[in-house]
């Protein structure tokens, strides 16, 4: 997507997309993060929410009204008396019924030389929770953006049954030009899972700008689908079959040596 501050805007685009998807016959969708809105840094987050808020109401008519699984990228929730909020991924079912949320652990600050300095902590509290559910898909585990760095996440996920991972993500163009797409396929690989990563891309004004290329990996780091540059969806199969299947032929983390405890859980 390449949402901007015109929320209605950026509602009717995604609507379009998941309208697009759905007609294609997929099951199971995932939006960029703050596909809603996206703004200029330095500024308190705009329009936070509760979690069942006006925008949760809106994901949960889209996966009905399409009948889709849905991981709703993630929005700023509202958090009661704090001036900082959550920037929080919900997962709906076909029926709109909230199936998990997951609250983004590792905030994206960046002071890179010659760039635009981001300071997300500035404004959103760190969630503390690994979370997990049951899709049809498989067991998905969650995460959002910045988190694609911290393998450690990722490794705790899969301990805990994860067989595909979802990152909605804003990449910035800098950073994703040089990292996204290794990053996406190690935490396929290390984990022998899928990985879902959606995107925003191009322009958001006020000088922000995304990568995109939002991709699907097989466990072998192998990219099924990817969106070329603009606005638009890529569809794979993913099968927890399979995960077992490529697990059955190579899972070097069930070789991992100093996580023993873990793993006899």
């Amino acid at each position: 997507m390449n949402s901007g501050a015109d929320r209605q805007a950026n509602l009717a685009q995604a609507a379009d997309l998941l309208a697009q998807a759905a007609a294609a016959g997929a099951e199971m969708a995932v939006l960029p993060e703050h596909f809603s809105h996206m703004q200029s840094e330095g500024i308190l987050p705009a329009r936070p929410e509760p979690l069942r808020g006006r925008l949760f109401a809106w994901l949960a008519d889209q996966a009905r009204g399409h009948g889709l699984w849905l991981v709703g990228g993630s929005f700023n929730q509202r958090v009661a008396g704090h001036r900082r909020i959550y920037n929080t991924c919900p997962v709906l079912d076909p029926a709109g019924e909230l199936a998990a949320y997951y609250q983004k652990a590792h905030l994206f600050d960046l002071d890179m030389p010659g760039h635009q300095t981001l300071r997300e902590s500035a404004f959103v509290l760190p969630g503390r929770r690994l979370v997990t559910v049951d899709t049809p898909a498989g067991k998905l585990g969650l995460s959002i953006c910045y988190d694609l760095r911290f393998a450690e996440l990722y490794r705790r996920l899969r301990l805990k049954g994860a067989e595909v991972l979802t990152c909605p993500s804003a990449f910035t163009k800098v950073t994703g030009q040089a990292h996204w797409d290794i990053l996406v396929r190690a935490r396929a690989v290390e984990n022998a899972c899928f990985v879902l990563a959606a995107a925003q891309w191009g322009s958001h004004g006020q000088g922000r700008e995304s990568f995109g290329h939002a991709m699907i990996v097989n466990p072998w780091g192998e990219i099924l689908a990817q969106c070329p540059e603009g606005v638009g969806w890529a569809m794979a199969e993913v099968d927890p079959d399979q995960v077992a299947d490529w697990r059955s032929r190579l899972d070097s983390t069930a070789h991992a040596r100093f996580l023993p405890a873990a793993w006899r859980r």
